[in-house]
């Protein structure tokens, strides 16, 4: 069992690869020195130093690659509560950046069984399915697929290039988005959305799923937007009731 003195010792040294990192000492995506200098260089045993990267490790903030050596994980461009429903291109934008987008694919179709459940609709309606890249800065950040009935979607395709998918729903004035349900999946590759992201096979993915419905609760938007898990992170507020 470790004694007050060992363990005051590792925390030390989780708090100085902070500062180091903080300060630019040790830059994003850097290979820290190996585990014999940089103990040295800290004056502490190969165990504590172990052991303060194993919490650093679990506190994402470096990262271990086997038989490479441990690297600084860069923090995320980009953070947001998905309690918080929020489009693509506000969230860019409050991160004081230039949203862009790169439009992929626009499609219509005819329904489909999975579809017709998914928006509860009938079999002579028609789906557009939209594939678009998002810039932040001329940077592709997020890869997003949405899937919107064709009757709720009033504009042309080249109105996706210089608006959120949100406004391009809401433009008819007859539907206003109000709530969604979301769920997170980790994703370590994907061969099209990590392709175009331009993501190996060591940057994985963060992909929100959402079911987005009007105040009258309809269903009228359907996406799976791919992150990079690199550049973006998300948290919920939780409260006790």
């Amino acid at each position: 069992m470790e004694n007050a003195d060992q363990g005051k010792t590792y925390k030390n040294v989780i708090e100085q690869l902070k500062r180091d990192i903080e300060s630019g000492v040790i830059k994003a995506n850097e290979r820290i020195p190996n585990e014999f200098e940089l103990a040295k260089s800290l004056g502490v045993s190969l165990a504590t130093l172990r052991k303060a990267l194993q919490i650093l490790e679990s506190e994402k903030v470096v990262v271990r690659k086997h038989g490479v050596g441990t690297f600084v994980n860069p923090k995320p461009l980009f953070t947001s509560g998905i309690e918080e429903l929020t489009s693509v291109t506000t969230m860019i934008e409050q991160a004081g950046m230039e949203s862009g987008t790169i439009l992929m694919d626009v499609s219509e179709t005819d329904a489909t069984d999975a579809s017709i459940k998914r928006f509860n609709y009938g079999e002579t309606d028609k789906i557009i399915t939209i594939k678009r890249l998002r810039t932040a800065d001329g940077q592709p950040v997020v890869f997003c697929i949405d899937q919107v009935l064709a009757k709720n979607f009033p504009v042309g395709a080249d109105e996706l290039l210089k608006t959120s998918i949100f406004d391009a729903i809401e433009q008819s004035g007859d539907i206003r988005i109000t709530q969604a349900v979301a769920q997170i999946e980790p994703i370590d590759y994907d061969e099209e959305a990590s392709s175009l992201l331009r993501c190996g096979i060591d940057i994985p993915l963060l992909a929100l799923i959402q079911k987005h419905y009007s105040d009258d609760g309809e269903m009228v938007l359907y996406s799976k937007n791919y992150f990079r898990a690199d550049k973006f992170s998300f948290h919920v507020v939780r409260k006790r009731v």
